[in-house]
């Protein structure tokens, strides 16, 4: 992974909070809270300068825009919800460049295990854990928090402990 360890040791503490938490209550309420984006972009501002040098912080916020505005329209083009869109932007500026393929690769894999966990708990006992969860009776709809935020986590955590 081209993602120096120490940059996502350091991030992960701070961002892997708001990753449960947007995998969480898009689990229960089939959103993602402007709250989380917010604090997610938050992070990246006063986190990054101190884990990465100042050129490479100042382009990576270039891909928070070029995010946005891809989510945007694929938001008005109804292929994914304005949470995820904004989830994803805010999450853009965490990834290194070099690692896209591993994202890909890692975002396939973590939203194949989301969605087989999901409909698994869905048609079994543990869904009485969480009997209110919207996730559980919507229909076409899937939480795609709970693939994004744990995308973002493990590569951090794979960052962690595989990055340069």
């Amino acid at each position: 992974m081209q993602i120096p360890a120490t940059q996502a040791l350091i991030f992960l503490p701070f961002v892997l909070p708001i990753c449960f938490h947007v995998a969480f209550t898009d689990l229960r309420d089939m959103r993602i809270t402007n709250q989380a984006v917010i604090l997610l972009v938050v992070v990246f501002a006063l986190v990054g300068p101190f884990v990465m040098p100042l050129p490479d912080y100042g382009w990576r916020w270039l891909y928070l825009v070029i995010a946005l505005v891809v989510g945007m329209v694929l938001n008005a083009a109804g292929a994914m919800g304005a949470g995820d869109a904004k989830f994803i932007a805010a999450a853009a500026p965490f990834i290194h460049l070099g690692d896209i393929s591993v994202l890909i690769r890692l975002l396939a894999a973590v939203l194949l295990a989301a969605v087989v966990s999901h409909r698994v708990v869905k048609r079994t006992p543990l869904r009485r854990l969480a009997p209110h969860w919207q996730s559980w009776d919507k229909v076409g709809d899937f939480p795609m928090g709970l693939a994004l935020g744990g995308t973002l986590a493990l590569y951090l955590v794979l960052g962690a402990f595989h990055g340069s």
